[in-house]
């Protein structure tokens, strides 16, 4: 019988000044040494992950971090079409953050919603600078029972490191929420660090980012959980190309 890998997107403006891009080689090794979850594993630019069909065929998106990105349409586009599609996705830092924006905008209905990081100016941040820099900080996560975050994790306490200085504006948090958003863990302040949509077989942000626990030899049970569901979504389980797990505001 012919194996054929599930593929998986990265999208991301690769750089070996971003530590996550720089693992994630051995990361994807690692998870087919020891978990036997082989990917096919593609770097899509931002510029080019919104161009039509650009996602074509995937069976995961990850949105990795190194923000500000050079198109954030494009990161945009690679969150909309993972979230529509059923495809699983995984967006950790900035990938986060935008999973976040794409939300506001498409299915809230804030057409003017914005990253501070890309508009300082604009009205509606919903990623709004954090009160302290989470750049080289590291801290506990706690999830909430009975979520996509825990099932990912096995455990509902986690120690994580971070990359960032922008996160979820709390004035958005209920407005998120009533479409669907689910806010499935936070930090001992109660901040926002993990993010889910129940309806999707597999959707998941974290601010953390994940690919940096450990030494890199051992992937981190997220992106381990990742792995899983693009074989499923292969293997035509748990999720259809042709069903939308949330739909847009008109």
């Amino acid at each position: 019988m012919t194996y054929f890998a599930p593929r998986i997107a990265l999208v991301g403006d690769r750089s070996p000044a971003v530590r996550s891009h720089a693992r994630v080689p051995g990361l994807l090794d690692a998870l087919a040494e020891h978990d036997q979850l082989v990917l096919d594993a593609y770097w899509i630019p931002t510029e080019d992950a919104g161009a039509p069909g650009a996602l074509d065929g995937f069976n995961a998106v990850w949105l990795l971090p190194g923000s500000p990105y050079r198109s954030e349409a494009g990161a945009l586009a690679a969150v909309r079409t993972a979230r529509e599609r059923g495809i699983p996705f995984l967006g950790t830092c900035g990938g986060f953050q935008h999973a976040v924006l794409e939300f506001a905008r498409t299915v809230c209905g804030i057409g003017d919603a914005v990253h501070a990081e890309e508009a300082p100016e604009g009205r509606r941040q919903v990623i709004a600078p954090l009160s302290c820099s989470l750049v080289g900080h590291e801290g506990a996560v706690t999830v909430t029972p009975g979520t996509l975050a825990e099932r990912a994790l096995g455990a509902t306490r986690t120690q994580e490191r971070y990359h960032c200085s922008y996160g979820l504006n709390a004035e958005y948090l209920d407005r998120l929420r009533a479409h669907g958003l689910r806010f499935s863990g936070a930090d001992d302040s109660g901040d926002v660090r993990v993010l889910e949509l129940p309806e999707h077989p597999f959707f998941l942000g974290t601010l953390f980012q994940p690919e940096l626990s450990g030494d890199g030899s051992r992937p981190h049970p997220m992106i381990r959980a990742l792995a899983a569901a693009a074989v499923a979504h292969a293997a035509g389980v748990g999720g259809s190309h042709s069903s939308p797990a949330v739909t847009a505001t008109p």
